[in-house]
């Protein structure tokens, strides 16, 4: 079945869609993106990704192409369109596309934002990596300076990902100046004695919707969060670990950088933690 998507402003099957060669999320990786998970045909935190998405736009002086309540309705006829029941929605932003090719932006007042999006069904609900536990390795940070931007900027993500997969492993946390910074494509937690620790916010790591959502809830449940770094040793050292992303939710970990953690099996903390964010954020479903 072709999908349909959406690209400025008109709803196509997706052998039809098209972006000019002279787009400056093409050239430059000058975009933004988002992606808002599906579960029984609901869009997961919709409110929090588009927050994010209007900062990151301001962050980047980029003007949005429609407003907020547009691009709901956008995300809610692609997946009544392409019949989503489970998956994701997956929106970029660029700054358009010039004449040509220049480092300098383009005026705005005559190069609108290049606007796409397109949905991708998944199993997220069920998952086998959540019942088994991922395997991670730590990775030199080698990205830029403004993790905080939720740019299509994904080389440095992807060659993580790729150097994890070479050696078995299912995933890389990046390390800068001795502390984890965050996953490839995630928020990184260790738990020690219950207490649940995480990196506090900041420009070297994204702010992540599920990890907002996830540490509301679990403080909530009473659960200790404790915000701070921490070292890939300590991770080590620790009963167990888990990431958060948007479309795995909650993963948990059972092994870094080869040393296995607890019994080598997803702990409590990270199982319950993904019962309480399925049950919570499906009453905030839109």
């Amino acid at each position: 079945m072709t999908r349909t998507v959406y690209v400025n402003g008109e709803y196509l099957p997706e052998t039809e869609a098209k972006v000019s060669i002279f787009d400056r999320g093409f050239l430059m990786g000058d975009a933004v993106y988002e992606v808002t998970s599906v579960l029984d045909g609901k869009l997961i935190d919709f409110e929090g990704h588009k927050n994010r998405l209007e900062r990151s736009l301001k962050e980047l002086d980029m003007t949005a192409p429609v407003t907020m309540d547009e691009l709901l309705e956008i995300h809610r006829k692609l997946v009544e369109l392409n019949e989503i029941d489970e998956g994701g929605v997956y929106l970029q932003i660029s700054r358009g596309a010039d004449d040509d090719r220049a480092f300098e932006y383009p005026d705005p007042e005559k190069v609108k934002p290049t606007l796409v999006l397109f949905t991708q069904k998944k199993n997220l609900r069920n998952s086998a990596s959540a019942d088994k536990g991922y395997k991670v390795i730590s990775i030199e940070e080698m990205r830029w300076a403004r993790r905080d931007i939720k740019t299509v900027q994904l080389l440095g993500a992807s060659m993580a990902k790729m150097a994890a997969h070479k050696v078995g492993c299912d995933d890389a946390w990046f390390v800068e100046d001795g502390y984890v910074t965050e996953g490839s494509s995630n928020n990184a937690y260790i738990v020690k004695d219950g207490k649940i620790i995480t990196r506090q916010l900041s420009n070297k790591l994204l702010a992540g919707i599920t990890r907002a959502a996830v540490l509301r809830f679990a403080a909530e449940a009473q659960m200790q969060i404790e915000e701070r770094l921490f070292t890939i040793e300590e991770a080590q050292a620790a009963d167990e670990a888990f990431s958060t992303s948007a479309t795995a939710f909650v993963q948990p970990i059972v092994e870094i950088d080869g040393a296995t953690l607890g019994d080598g099996t997803p702990g409590p903390v990270a199982k319950r933690l993904r019962e309480i964010y399925l049950e919570e954020a499906m009453k905030l479903a839109v």
